[in-house]
């Protein structure tokens, strides 16, 4: 998440698949070391560069990333960029690929939010058609596969538009100034510097053994 606390009520939406693969590389780092430990004694330990980097990048591009809905605007925490995006800059939520904030300079995608594949539309029940924000709905009513609640870019919009819906008509988010509106990126150094880093020792640790 970004070091800066958000304004207001805070919607968190993380991927649940996210999560799986996340536990699923923090295990096999973790089971890498034990055999390592196990058959060739603790010096070989001094070589877990790679299974490491596995479990930093299980955290890094699985758990981290997250839509963060709150008072100010939305966040999107992205493995390498933070996106900070006001409500007054938005201009439309696209799910096309993934969940996508489009604003009147440019669009920003969400790595937690992804569209589904394919099938995805094809397991749609009519649950999830009914009940979202009215802006989710095109012509007839129809809604694109990566606005149906059973989709994690669906649950995401919904988040979003629905905060967003609300603001508006509150009349709390005045009208034209997205153009005007600036949006706030913040590249994380560290995390970059971090891979970087483990790569270097990894490749190391491959051609020195």
């Amino acid at each position: 998440m970004s070091p800066a606390p958000h304004a207001g009520n805070v919607e968190v939406f993380k991927a649940r698949t996210n999560k799986w693969f996340a536990w699923l590389s923090w295990a096999v780092a973790a089971f890498g070391v034990v055999v390592m430990a196990v058959t060739a004694g603790p010096g070989a330990l001094a070589g877990i560069a790679p299974l490491v980097l596995l479990g930093f990048l299980g955290w890094q591009l699985f758990w981290m990333p997250a839509v963060v809905v709150h008072g100010g605007g939305v966040t999107l925490e992205n493995p390498f960029r933070s996106i900070e995006v006001p409500w007054a800059a938005l201009v439309q939520v696209d799910t096309r690929y993934a969940l996508t904030l489009v604003t009147a300079a440019r669009s920003y995608t969400s790595w937690a939010a992804p569209a589904p594949g394919i099938w995805g539309g094809r397991n749609a029940r009519p649950e999830d058609l009914q009940g979202l924000p009215a802006t989710t709905y095109g012509p007839g009513k129809s809604v694109r596969p990566g606005d149906l609640t059973s989709t994690d870019s669906g649950q995401a919009a919904r988040l979003v538009r629905a905060r967003w819906h609300e603001l508006v008509e509150s009349g709390e988010l005045a009208a034209g100034e997205a153009a005007t509106t600036a949006v706030k990126v913040t590249f994380r150094r560290a995390a970059a510097g971090a891979v970087v880093l483990l790569l270097a020792a990894s490749y190391w640790t491959v051609t020195a053994g």
